[in-house]
Order: structure tokens, then sequence, then C-alpha cells
């Protein structure tokens, strides 16, 4: 079985909220806007998408999104927990139905100390939450790219009563 595309998977979380009158806002740390990129690619996205923060330093993540200064202290910015609490806090602040969140190392070096390639992606929803933990390879942009991807399968899994049609 064939894996959606994300273009596929941008298509269907705005096709699933504009049947559902719900709303998305996105996030970002290391994909820097291209998750809400790609969802603002698919027309009609205008109806559902609520906007999207990009929150590169960890201050921004806290003022800005409202992750716990401790938490970030603790863990460091490229944590499951941190991506789970940006996808809350845009949630929060943009007033969206579903809130995605992205952090991790994109390379070449690595700012935190976790390995190049290591992600973190979460959305959550009215239908819950999903945490998704990577160690993705590739340079530097085919990590962003699959990040992309799988914050996109994650808020599509809490977005849709079924799977996207392939695509």
């Amino acid at each position: 079985m064939t894996e959606p595309s994300t273009a596929a998977l941008a298509a269907s979380i705005v096709a699933g909220q504009a049947a559902s009158g719900g709303t998305v806002a996105v996030a970002e740390s290391l994909t820097g806007g291209l998750v809400l990129a790609a969802l603002t690619a698919v027309p009609g996205s205008s109806t559902v998408v609520r906007g999207g923060v990009v929150a590169y330093a960890s201050d921004v993540k806290a003022d800005v999104l409202g992750v716990d200064p401790t938490l970030l202290a603790r863990t460091g910015a490229v944590d499951a927990e941190v991506a789970l609490a940006m996808a809350e806090g845009v949630r929060d602040r943009l007033g969206a139905t579903v809130g995605v969140g992205t952090t991790g190392e994109a390379g070449p070096d690595s700012a935190s100390g976790q390995p190049v390639g290591t992600v973190h992606v979460a959305a959550v929803g009215p239908a819950g939450v999903v945490v998704r933990s990577l160690h993705l390879a590739g340079d530097r942009a085919a990590i962003r790219a699959a990040s992309v991807h799988a914050a996109l399968a994650a808020a599509a899994a809490l977005a849709l009563p079924e799977p996207p049609s392939r695509g």
C-alpha cells in the first residue's frame, strides 16, 4: 500500500476540516513554514487555515506559543513534549480546531545536541492527540520534507474519520 503524498494529505485535511466546519493552525520550528505552505497550497484552504507561527527560538516558543519555559530548560526545544505544547499553544492562541507542531534538527549541524534527523511532530484536536518521534536520514531538505509529511499525517489522523485517498 502506497503512502499518500504530502499534497494529498494537505488536501484531505483541508477537505475534512471544511466538511466539519473545523479549522487548523500550525506552529513550526525546523519546518520553517513549510507545513503551512503545504496547507495553503490547497484551493479553498482559506476557509479552514487560521494561521501559523514559525518559532525557531526557544523564547518565541515560550512567549508566543506558551510552551512552559521549565519544560524547555529541562528537555531542550527538540523534544516530543515540546512539539505537543507547540501544537496545543497554537491551537489555543489562534482559536483552531486542530493544532499542529513541529520541532527537530534538520542539519547539517545540530544546535541542540540531538542527532541531526531527530524530529518530533504533534497534532491535537477534539479527536485526541497524535505525537510522533522520528529519526530521519538525508540532507536538510529531505529531513524537512519528511517532517512536513509526518506533521500532516499526524493532523490527518485526527482530522479525518478515515485515511485520505492515495495520490
